[in-house]
């Protein structure tokens, strides 16, 4: 039993930024807070957050130019038909097709903030838990740092 607590904890530390990020990012996507829509227009961090969860990319692909282009297919592509359209989405407090969410819906998406941020609030107190009741303060600051550093690293390259 010894032997899985510590693999527990040590896989729990090295995975611990990442559990870190996503409940954070994914929590931002909830609300749809990473894309533009109506007057508003997110922070670069919500954007290059929502990117990296949803694409494991730092710049928002360019949605304008999927598949071929417009001369290919004989018809320009409808500029309303875009998620982030001025005037349509989240803002307006309709979805992508201009209707009003079900209030199950609404209930729903703050129902996942809760999980997100208990998420997010857990993995902090257990990489606190981790860091302050080890045995080896070394290998567990370690593990926390590579946790971080590769996927760093990995966006990087």
């Amino acid at each position: 039993m010894r032997l899985i607590r510590q693999i527990h904890a040590y896989l729990g530390l090295l995975i611990a930024p990442s559990v870190l990020f996503f409940a954070l990012s994914g929590g931002l996507q909830i609300f749809s807070l990473h894309e533009a829509h109506g007057g508003y227009h997110p922070p670069a961090l919500f954007k290059t957050l929502g990117a990296l969860h949803k694409d494991q990319v730092t710049a928002e692909p360019d949605h304008d130019h999927d598949g071929p282009p417009p001369s290919a297919t004989g018809h320009k592509p409808d500029p309303d038909a875009h998620a982030g359209a001025p005037g349509k989405g989240a803002a307006d407090g309709d979805d992508d097709h201009g209707h009003k969410p079900k209030a199950s819906t609404l209930v729903l998406k703050l129902f996942f903030e809760v999980v997100a941020t208990g998420l997010f609030t857990s993995t902090s107190l257990g990489l606190w838990i981790g860091l302050r009741l080890t045995r080896t303060p070394r290998l567990s600051w370690g593990l926390l740092a590579a946790g971080v550093v590769i996927p760093v690293l990995i966006v990087l390259i």
